[in-house]
């Protein structure tokens, strides 16, 4: 593989698979560890936990464990990388148990005045009725939106993630989208 250091994401991730090339596998990790960093320190607030799940998601990437598709819908790179760290950190909370939840609801509320990226990003939104009527929303029906929607993830795994039950994900998911609706109408 050329030397540039302009390769795609594509490329870079053909070397890795076919050649094993170190090179391109550390290009990909400058290019998205701290982007994936970021995203998963949202979802968890234990940094620690969020380090070892980014080194989990980029060495499954090296041993070949995780396929990048570039013909699979949304086969950007980005999309690929947060779907197996999304999954990996789900796995790592739902294997902690009670002591992981309890952690949990402990660095929530240490860290309750921070907003998350998404948070920021949302409120940060200065036109549009779509953001007042985001920030109307319960922080509840909120975050089942912000798994859901702009995560990607699936019922069961919003409800992982959440630790609440597939059910509620889903009554919460259908009463957000109604008060949108509402407000926006």
């Amino acid at each position: 593989m050329r030397k540039t250091g302009t390769e795609t994401d594509a490329e870079l991730l053909r070397a890795i698979a076919a050649e094993r090339d170190r090179r391109a596998f550390e290009e990909l990790y400058r290019r998205y560890a701290p982007w994936l960093t970021a995203r998963l320190r949202g979802r968890c607030a234990d940094a620690g936990v969020v380090d070892d799940v980014v080194q989990e998601t980029f060495l499954a990437v090296w041993r070949g464990s995780a396929r990048y598709r570039e013909d699979a819908p949304g086969g950007d790179a980005a999309g690929w990388l947060w779907r197996i760290g999304s999954r990996r950190l789900i796995d790592v909370l739902r294997g902690d148990g009670a002591r992981g939840r309890l952690r949990q609801a402990l660095a929530r509320l240490r860290h309750r005045d921070e907003a998350s990226a998404e948070d920021r990003v949302l409120a940060g939104v200065e036109h549009g009725d779509l953001a007042g009527a985001l920030v109307r929303l319960s922080p509840e029906l909120r975050a089942v939106l912000q798994a859901t929607v702009i995560d990607g993830l699936t019922t069961r795994e919003a409800a992982v993630l959440l630790d609440i039950p597939p059910g509620t994900v889903k009554t919460r998911a259908l009463r957000a989208r109604k008060q949108l609706r509402e407000a926006l109408a």
